[in-house]
């Protein structure tokens, strides 16, 4: 199929159409043309991509039915007619009933193919939002984030639902916000065990010297400071899921009493010898390749091999764009609900930012940004971006390749910072810098975080 922007054109001068379809083609125009309406209407369908321009004399039907006729097909077509003179009141009456534009004979060739690239435009964001609106109509509010037709998500899903009524224990790989607890969750929701407890621990947000008692309680007097007895997570979860996130984070010594509850499905609380039998089943988490941990000596190889049973990587967005408008009409047909608004007509600014950018934040960052553009707060910031990216484009030529390598991460960090508010974990998280690094790229490319409000 041709990509060249489609034209039908319409005139009963032989001529000036044979002249007409050479300029179209010359212009980068494929262009379908025709002597009379009867011929034209044949080709025009409401899912027609391109523009119609027409004359507006022309024998058995003229260009003005021509005109009423496509506006019954889909009245969001645009139809740009040509004329003389004498039919100037007539092009400006059927421009107030919708017609998209008139040209006055002889027109300037740079005059129609003018019209014809805003009309083409037109036409492409209308057929995108209707595709958009068909994807959320068609969007399902199960499984979120594993919405989609790539081969690696699909085999995902498929694994998804082969296992998650099974007691299998579960190891997660994927990278930050590409959806780890939302497969754990969707493990237990369609398990026997869904009526039970989903209990969630980020291991990497506990300090060293409490998570053991987070994880496996503790008895009335263990230590100063325990008067009352405390059902550990691990516990608590019995009988339903326990989900570990960032489980590369767990200390060493946690890790082995971890191991004892994986192999004999009891726990021993501290400040207590005995034992308590545990139903349980366990998703564990990483955002890394355990193997380098397991090689640095920071994570337990046969902790690794218990719990890599099943395991599961999710693809990071980027490995997945086909999906991203699907994703993106689930979340804002759901965010729009969510705030009560109508679901917005999408932009070019916006459908740029889709198709272009690279998502480091994965699905929780499309989420994030299809929540702002229901709430009608990124449009304008994209178009200012747009705009500032044009200007830093200008003469790029010229740059050095150490130039645009620095225009580059400067635009990346800008882009973080704004999808993740500001917050400085999650930013740091997702650009995987230290902190001091951080910090001196911004002073290197004069970014401000505090323009980026938490």
């Amino acid at each position: 199929m041709s990509t060249e922007p489609l034209v039908i054109f319409i005139d009963d001068d032989d001529n000036l159409r044979r002249a007409t379809a050479q300029m179209l083609e010359l212009s980068g125009f494929a262009a379908r043309v025709f002597s009379s309406a009867k011929q034209a209407l044949s080709e025009i369908t409401g899912s027609f991509p391109g523009v119609i321009a027409t004359d507006i004399r022309m024998p058995d039907m003229n260009g003005l039915q021509l005109f009423g006729r496509v506006r019954a097909i889909d009245p969001e077509l645009p139809v740009i007619l040509t004329t003389g003179h004498g039919d100037i009141d007539l092009a400006v009456a059927a421009m107030k009933d919708g017609a998209y534009d008139f040209i006055t004979k002889p027109f300037i060739p740079g005059r129609l193919t003018d019209a014809l690239r805003r009309g083409i435009e037109k036409r492409t964001l209308v057929l995108e939002n209707r595709s958009l609106h068909q994807a959320i109509a068609k969007a399902s509010d199960e499984d979120g984030a594993f919405l989609g037709a790539t081969p690696a998500i699909s085999r995902l899903r498929e694994t998804l639902y082969q296992i998650a009524d099974t007691d299998v224990d579960v190891l997660v790989e994927g990278e930050t916000g590409s959806g780890k607890e939302v497969v754990a969750q969707l493990l237990h929701s369609r398990s026997r065990r869904s009526c039970k407890a989903f209990v969630a621990l980020n291991c990497g947000a506990l300090p060293e010297n409490i998570i053991e008692s987070e994880l496996f309680g503790y008895e009335a007097g263990a230590f100063t400071g325990a008067r009352s007895r405390r059902i550990g997570r691990i516990e608590h979860a019995s009988g339903g899921t326990l989900f570990l996130d960032e489980i590369e984070s767990m200390p060493l010594a946690a890790q082995v009493k971890l191991l004892r509850v994986l192999e004999t499905r009891q726990v021993e609380p501290l400040g207590t010898n005995q034992t308590r039998r545990l139903d349980l089943r366990v998703i564990a988490a990483t955002k890394i390749d355990l193997n380098d941990s397991i090689a640095r000596y920071s994570f337990r190889k046969d902790l690794y091999f218990r719990l890599n049973v099943v395991r599961l990587r999710i693809p990071p967005l980027r490995e997945r764009r086909e999906d991203i408008p699907l994703l993106f009409a689930h979340f804002l047909k759901r965010a729009s609900q969510q705030f009560g608004r109508p679901i917005p007509e999408l932009s070019r600014a916006v459908r740029n930012h889709l198709e272009d950018h690279t998502w480091p934040g994965n699905v929780r960052e499309l989420l994030h940004f299809a929540q702002r553009i229901a709430l009608g707060i990124e449009a304008e910031s994209l178009t200012a971006e747009s705009s500032v990216e044009i200007r830093e484009n200008e003469d790029s030529s010229e740059l050095s390749l150490a130039d645009r390598v620095n225009r580059f991460e400067a635009s990346v960090i800008r882009s973080v910072l704004r999808d993740h508010d500001g917050n400085l974990q999650r930013v740091l998280e997702t650009l995987q810098l230290p902190r001091k690094t951080f910090y001196d790229k911004l002073r290197r490319h004069g970014i401000s975080r505090a323009d980026y409000h938490e």
